[in-house]
């Protein structure tokens, strides 16, 4: 006899790896808050790429089968374990964190560290996009590549959510910023969030034009496949690419590196240890606070149309901020 007093939610369920055709909406229980853990009801799910892979099963770390996607989201909390005592019922919240249960369903569970205060000035969309974008931007940024201000940044592809995450961090810092992107809105975009200069690397010249100003010191390069030997011609001594992004091999010639002294640096925010990650997040929290967090929302999708999502972010010919799912009202 079924029992009827187990509470149920509407969840994306994938039961095998594989295409955004594995992702459909079941009815799962509600999961049990754990001891220090926070139970938010989700309004909103951010989607990122590193969603898509892990749903593929092209991932480093995968969850047992069957799992709901998704790292980050925003919501309301919905009840707390009784060790948590940094939230309460009724918060606004976002959140970011890996778990077997992820976001893209109406309730779940997060440990209390990966649980953040969104405050009232953002909504949840915005509050969906934060997560690993902003994270990794700063991991990549103050972190990894050390930025100081003064320094010259080259953001690869400053459209997408982390890049425009990196253009806000970095101007907060005092940085001089170049971001590339491959439409004209998103040069638009990139240029509104706050860029002091933008390039289309879809033309042809990109790479000359850039080379005929000042090198960086710092780049952040969200497709080093594409762009890394690009990259190492153009940083100044001494200079920094943090590779943030990267979807199959590249030959890079290692005499660029030498003459500079240059450095290519790997960025995973699932390597930061937990100092680094309370560092990263408190700094990101009070972002919020000061108002230079400034999510950019593209599109919104409803909780059905999730594997849409999937498909988008991955295939996009031109990334013009974050993409949610609207999991409720």
């Amino acid at each position: 006899m079924r029992n009827t007093s187990v509470k149920m939610m509407r969840a994306v369920l994938v039961r095998q790896f594989g295409g955004s055709d594995q992702m459909r909406v079941e009815n799962l229980p509600i999961p049990t808050v754990g001891d220090k853990q926070v139970l938010i009801k989700v309004h909103s799910s951010g989607v990122n790429p590193v969603d898509t892979y892990v749903r593929a099963g092209q991932y480093k770390n995968l969850p047992n089968l069957p799992y709901t996607p998704g790292k980050d989201a925003a919501g309301l909390v919905h009840s707390v374990g009784p060790s948590v005592t940094r939230f309460k019922p009724g918060d606004r919240v976002f959140s970011s964190q890996t778990t077997q249960m992820g976001t893209l369903a109406e309730y779940a569970c997060v440990d209390e560290p990966y649980v953040f205060p969104l405050g009232s000035s953002l909504t949840f969309d915005e509050g969906a996009a934060i997560g690993i974008p902003y994270f990794t931007a700063y991991r990549a940024l103050l972190q990894k590549g050390l930025a100081k201000k003064g320094e010259r940044v080259l953001i690869h592809g400053a459209s997408g959510a982390v890049g425009l995450a990196a253009i806000q961090i970095a101007k907060n810092h005092g940085l001089y910023v170049v971001g590339t992107a491959g439409t004209k809105e998103g040069i638009e975009l990139v240029l509104e969030t706050g860029a002091d200069a933008a390039f289309n690397h879809r033309d042809s010249k990109y790479i000359e034009n850039l080379l005929e100003g000042e090198k960086f010191d710092i780049i952040v390069e969200m497709l080093s496949n594409v762009n890394l030997g690009h990259d190492l011609t153009l940083m100044k001594s001494r200079g920094r690419t943090i590779v943030v992004g990267c979807r199959g091999p590249v030959t890079i010639n290692p005499r660029d590196l030498m003459g500079t002294e240059s450095s290519i640096i790997g960025c995973a925010l699932f390597a930061a240890t937990p100092d680094e990650f309370k560092e990263l997040s408190t700094q990101v929290v009070k972002g919020i606070t000061d108002g230079w967090v400034k999510p950019v929302i593209d599109s919104v999708y409803d909780l059905e149309k999730a594997g849409e999502a999937h498909d988008a972010v991955i295939n996009s010919k031109g990334a013009k901020g974050k993409l949610v799912v609207r999991v409720q009202e």
